[in-house]
């Protein structure tokens, strides 16, 4: 009874194991018919019955040249290879297969018994993790508890060089041992996720900066066996940061050590930048920044006021800034818009001490009318001399007379005494004139209208020698500020010889034009004659000495007057002439220079108002 239950159970146990295995099993014989098959197997495979291995398993019509089941027919040992067959549907699939033999009492294997795993999806898996290990863009490396790499990404290989077999530290690195910050140290410790910010070598000598992430891989039995090491390569990165903080370091150190003071403020009118050029300006000895009311009561109303577009600035040559102690600065003030990407910033603003400028043209000025001076001292001495002879041979006639008793000599020695004697008189009233230095009294002018008066009060006079006076004024002609006696002044001597050279041309047709316009920032008069001209040596002497071209009728002082009040107003004039054709001369004024004085002005008007109610107290 034993020996019969036995028999059915184990006929029940194989028949129910060979369908509750959860592989593709089927039995073959040594003529690869398939003989049995569980229910997996013909799911997989299709129909069976009745058919060989080959048919079923690759739709074949003869034994597959390389078939694993024949050598364990003949050797009965185990195999296990990867195999790929066509399903029932006709798709490829990819498989293990475990062969076994089956054998008969003699020992003779009479069956092969085949268990299929599908593994289609696995190599499909397979395939896409070593795409994605191999095509991130990272450095990947698998390293052992020995820190040996085990199996590192193509762009590993391609930026380090070959690994096999080599340490982590040496291929990374090029060190003989461990990295004495090594995440992956850490890692192996505790089973943690590390990240560091390393340096390695690459292959080609160049540093590689990368931020490493290190993980558990896999377990052994005493801990991680392998960590995975995932580096993103930020060279680049640090190449920018480096060149951005070079830059960032130039842009302080230029600020910082301008001569040219430096504010920027934010939209809110917040202080955010102040070099030391601006803090010495302004006499700001905090630490902190200046609030922005502060600011604002420092700097120019246009500064806040005035719109800016992308490419506009705010440009006064000529403003002031408030101090810390309430004095006002003169200084060149300019202003730009702060942008980024279009979004606005807020502004910052320039400014240049003018203080010590201003000293110096002051200065220069003064120079200039000592050198003025200077210039006409030499000729003074022979002016008078010659007037002397003159007075001396009056004297001499007279006293001949006198003592001869002859009348007409007298009368002749008196007039020559009573001319000199004129021309004396006139001769230092003019140089006292000359002489004295003075800063203009400057009122806001209109050019165009002073230029007006002068002609129609030259212009009978004029007429009646046969001269035509003309005025071009400009229309662009800004009002200015001009002492209007001493422009007025220049401006008579300049038409007074013009019509003097005009009378003196060959022929008629006279003619003198006075023009005003606008030049460069500056304001120019400008007397034309078509007078006689003057040669070389002529221009020469206009300016420099005693020197008159209308014999006894002139002292030689006008244009040397003219040039005087030309130059206390900041000025220049100058002289073209060609012989026989007529002159020019230009009268230059820097409207710069004109406000500048204008401001002097003011200001001693002022220092002058609080001396007066200072005494008054």
């Amino acid at each position: 009874m034993e020996s019969k239950a036995l028999t059915q159970v184990e006929k029940l146990l194989g028949r129910e194991l060979l369908e509750q295995m959860p592989f593709n099993i089927a039995v073959i014989d040594r003529d690869f018919r398939v003989v049995a098959a569980n229910k997996n197997f013909s799911e997989y495979f299709g129909d069976w019955n009745g058919r060989h291995c080959y048919e079923v398993y690759k739709g074949l019509y003869q034994p597959c040249p390389d078939c694993d089941a024949i050598a364990t027919f003949k050797d009965g040992k185990v195999r296990v290879v990867d195999g790929s067959g066509i399903d029932r549907h006709g798709i490829t699939r990819h498989y293990v297969a475990h062969l076994a033999p089956l054998m008969d009492e003699e020992g003779k294997v009479q069956y092969v018994i085949e268990m299929t795993t599908d593994l289609t999806e696995t190599r499909r898996w397979q395939r896409e993790y070593d795409l994605l290990f191999e095509r991130v863009p990272c450095y990947i490396t698998v390293i052992d508890k020995d820190y040996r790499i085990i199996r590192a990404n193509e762009k590993f290989h391609h930026t380090f060089g070959e690994v096999r077999g080599k340490y982590c530290y040496e291929v990374y690195k090029r060190r003989k041992s461990p990295c004495p910050k090594c995440p992956a140290i850490e890692t192996f410790k505790d089973g943690a996720e590390h990240v560091s910010n390393q340096v390695g070598i690459r292959r080609d000598g160049t540093e590689a900066h990368y931020v490493v992430t290190t993980s558990p891989l896999s377990r052994g039995e005493t801990g991680i066996a392998h960590v995975i090491e995932i580096a993103t390569d930020i060279t680049d990165i640090r190449k920018l940061e480096s060149q951005l903080r070079q830059a960032h370091d130039l842009y302080e150190s230029l600020i910082s050590n301008s001569a040219t003071g430096i504010i920027a403020v934010d939209q809110d009118g917040k202080s955010k930048i102040m070099n030391p050029a601006a803090r010495a300006l302004l006499d700001w000895k905090a630490r902190r920044m200046p609030s922005a009311d502060r600011i604002e009561k420092m700097l120019p109303r246009e500064f806040f006021d005035a719109q800016l577009d992308t490419d506009d600035m705010i440009n006064i040559t000529s403003g002031s800034v408030t101090t810390n102690r309430g004095e006002d600065v003169p200084v060149r003030f300019r202003a730009v818009e702060l942008k980024s990407r279009g979004k606005r910033l807020g502004r910052a603003a320039f400014m240049q001490d003018l203080s010590e400028l201003k000293r110096l043209e002051e200065e220069k000025l003064d120079a200039e009318r000592l050198a003025a001076v200077g210039h006409t001292v030499a000729g003074l001495a022979h002016t008078i001399k010659n007037m002397l002879m003159g007075l001396e041979g009056g004297m001499y006639m007279a006293n001949i007379g006198l003592q001869q008793g002859d009348s007409e000599l007298i009368v002749e020695g008196w007039e020559i005494l009573q001319r000199n004697f004129e021309k004396t008189t006139t001769l230092v009233k003019d140089f006292l004139s000359f002489a004295k230095g003075r800063i203009p009294e400057l009122r806001l002018l209109d050019p165009n209208g002073l230029a007006k008066d002068i002609i129609d009060l030259y212009r009978d006079t004029a007429r009646k020698q046969g001269v035509e006076l003309i005025l071009e004024a400009g229309q662009d002609v800004e009002p200015a500020f001009l002492d209007p006696s001493g422009i007025e002044t220049c401006l008579t001597n300049l038409i007074s010889n013009g019509i003097d050279a005009a009378v003196m041309r060959e022929g008629a047709g006279g003619q003198v034009i006075l023009k005003t316009r606008e030049e460069d920032g500056q304001l120019i008069f400008e007397s034309v004659d078509n007078g006689c001209g003057m040669d070389w040596d002529v221009k020469q002497k206009v300016f420099t000495t005693f020197f008159t071209t209308k014999g006894g009728k002139g002292t030689g002082l006008g244009l040397l007057t003219t040039r005087k009040i030309v130059q206390e107003h900041g000025g220049s004039i100058e002289v073209d002439s060609i012989p026989g054709e007529g002159s020019v001369f230009r009268i230059r004024l820097p409207r710069a220079r004109l406000e500048a004085l204008a401001e002097q002005v003011s200001s001693n008007e002022k220092i002058s108002e609080q001396e007066l109610q200072n005494d008054g107290k």
